[in-house]
């Protein structure tokens, strides 16, 4: 049985009064995970602007 085979099978035993609680904490983890991607592109983006801002870097995408 897969992880989310189970969850759905324990999701399916929480009582009806809980499940906006279950629901507001999947919520939470997907902004969690879309948090965590952004702030991999903007540390990635402040490591690598030394190298984008030369002139060098300039003159290698001029003829594309």
């Amino acid at each position: 049985m897969s992880k989310k085979e189970i969850l759905i099978n324990e999701i399916e035993q929480v009582p009806e009064s809980y499940l906006d609680e279950v629901l507001d904490f999947v919520h939470f983890l997907k902004t969690r995970i879309i948090r965590e991607k952004m702030d991999t592109a903007i540390a990635g983006e402040s490591s690598l602007r030394k190298d984008w801002l030369l002139p060098e870097e300039d003159d290698a995408w001029q003829g594309l």
